[in-house]
């Protein structure tokens, strides 16, 4: 059973949207945001194990909000982790967990603070809260969305507060909505008949960046009438439900996920940046001639989007990436060595004999597990590594997707 109003596919909340209201908001996402994945009848996206509303307070709990602030909420002395543009899968943050934990113990022995010991649950979900700061966008600037809306010319077509054009319908019932996804799913079905509009007026057709659309979205909440007092709504989006679209809507033909479906748009599972909702919308206007004109080279129709399916396909995408690093143990066993972690842990009778024996450690059988290992010895690796004159070893993503994987077959070949 779905967690009760969900059916109603709406998130209530009234006036500007404040960093509080974020920070209330994403949690109430996050419940559905993973129930859902969880409850796929398809292989899950998620574990279903890693609770992001958890980690959110094993965030506070555990201290990190002393040093880290999430939308200029917290500490000063770590960078923001809700500003921090760039991938964010599990391996990601796990790697940037552990390149900065030297540094991190250091600060917190600063500040008398002791270092902080994770379960395998409390870094899953930790992992899991960290990775969907991001998938909100930050309230605009209302002052730099009207230039916007007056540069770009929008005001040539459209209205907003009894002020612009006719051609195009009045944008003031579209800002009541106060969610980006509406305003992306209102310009993919329009888009054809803007473009035939801009071309016939010798308009040049504008391009958003995600920070753009940001300012833009401010800007129509703040002109229209009412926007003091309206309700103003959000769609939360199911990753099932989406993955489903991304098939009946054809999206499949022309992009992939994970190696399966076309290779014309490109893989989506491996995005060097990952997009959030507002992102997500300015890269569907941005691209769409190119995609309308491919969809009318394969004769397939152009698909018309409701909000709530746009939310659940956007959901689908952002979800896909939080595993999309595989691991690859012969990659894992060459990094073991390279790294120097053989250094101490043995391996098939290889190796140094300071730390234990990959093969002989029970429950290293979930990635979490291996990176809360990681992260509670961390500071027993690194007295060791200053007395051997060795460096501390840093990984990307993908080198501990690798590593983790590697690691885990060891465990699996007792």
């Amino acid at each position: 059973m779905a967690p009760q109003g969900y059916g109603r596919r709406q998130v209530l909340f009234s006036g500007s949207v404040r960093v509080v209201d974020f920070l209330m908001l994403l949690c109430f996402f996050l419940v559905i945001f993973f129930w859902v994945a969880g409850q796929a009848s398809a292989q899950p996206l998620f574990s279903p194990t890693q609770d992001p509303m958890a980690g959110s307070r094993i965030f506070g709990a555990k201290g990190c909000s002393k040093c880290h602030a999430i939308e200029g909420i917290g500490g000063k002395v770590g960078p923001d982790l809700g500003k921090i543009s760039g991938r964010r899968s599990f391996y990601d943050l796990a790697a940037a967990m552990w390149n900065h934990l030297p540094r991190m113990g250091k600060q917190m022995q600063q500040m008398g603070l002791g270092r902080l010991q994770l379960s395998p649950g409390e870094t899953g979900d930790l992992i899991a809260f960290l990775y969907t700061l991001n998938y909100f966008s930050r309230p605009g600037d209302s002052k730099a969305g009207r230039q916007l809306f007056l540069k770009k010319q929008c005001v040539a077509c459209h209205q907003v507060g009894g002020t612009g054009g006719v051609i195009g319908p009045s944008l003031d019932n579209l800002a009541q909505q106060g969610s980006p996804i509406f305003l992306a799913s209102a310009m993919w079905n329009h888009g054809p008949a803007m473009a035939e509009a801009m071309r016939a007026k010798k308009m040049e057709r504008p391009n958003f960046s995600g920070a753009e659309l940001e300012n833009l979205v401010a800007y129509l909440k703040s002109a229209s009438p009412g926007q003091g007092t309206e309700k103003l709504y959000l769609l939360p989006g199911r990753p099932d439900e989406g993955r489903e679209l991304f098939i009946k809507k054809r999206c499949g033909d022309c992009h992939s996920i994970k190696g399966l479906g076309g290779k014309v748009g490109g893989e989506l599972a491996e995005r060097k940046v990952q997009l959030g909702l507002v992102e997500f919308a300015a890269g569907m206007w941005n691209k769409a001639p190119a995609m309308l004109k491919e969809m009318k080279g394969r004769n397939i129709p152009v698909p018309q989007l409701q909000a709530e399916e746009m939310a659940d396909i956007v959901a689908y995408l952002y979800a896909v990436q939080y595993f999309a690093q595989p691991g690859d143990a012969r990659k894992g066993e060459h990094l073991a060595a390279a790294k120097g972690c053989l250094r101490c842990h043995q391996m098939d009778g290889k190796g140094g004999q300071i730390g234990p024996n990959f093969k002989k450690v029970a429950g290293l059988d979930q990635p979490a597990t291996i990176i809360s290992a990681m992260w509670n010895h961390g500071s027993t690796m690194e007295q060791k590594m200053r007395e051997m004159s060795l460096q501390w070893p840093l990984l990307k993503g993908a080198e501990m997707a690798d590593l983790v994987f590697f690691i885990q077959t060891q465990g699996r070949n007792q």
